[in-house]
């Protein structure tokens, strides 16, 4: 799976072309961050079009329990699911925000030297640990 780091690789060409011809960082970056928020989205999509079926009835069962009327245990569900995937939302586009202005500075220029390489993982030999 792609995240922004590896497609801003990717399309560094485009980018730094489209800097070069006098578009702004965020005109530049613009295609780049649409598609990384939508693929962070897409989770919280998919589990919203299960929680009727799963989720719903599961964390329900202990608000029926205890005596709620189940139209109402249902409404508080509805709204926690709700709330939990705009905060979810938020996030996603709140990191790809701050990794977008993290690769660009103040003279509108692409920063790719400001992002670290993964670290290498401890191989741990066979027959220890």
């Amino acid at each position: 799976m792609d995240t922004f780091f590896d497609g801003i690789a990717l399309h560094r060409p485009g980018v730094e072309a489209q800097l070069a011809l006098g578009l702004p960082m965020k005109t530049a970056l613009q295609a780049l961050v649409r598609t990384s928020i939508r693929r962070g989205i897409i989770p919280i999509i998919n589990q919203m079009s299960a929680a009727g079926i799963i989720t719903l009835p599961g964390i329900m069962t202990g608000q029926l329990l205890a005596g709620m009327d189940p139209i109402d245990a249902a409404k508080y569900q509805i709204v926690l699911l709700l709330l939990l995937t705009g905060a979810g939302g938020l996030a996603c586009v709140g990191a790809v925000l701050m990794a977008a202005r993290m690769i660009s500075d103040d003279r509108q220029r692409l920063r790719i030297d400001r992002l670290s390489p993964a670290k290498p993982t401890r191989s741990v030999p066979a027959g220890k640990g």
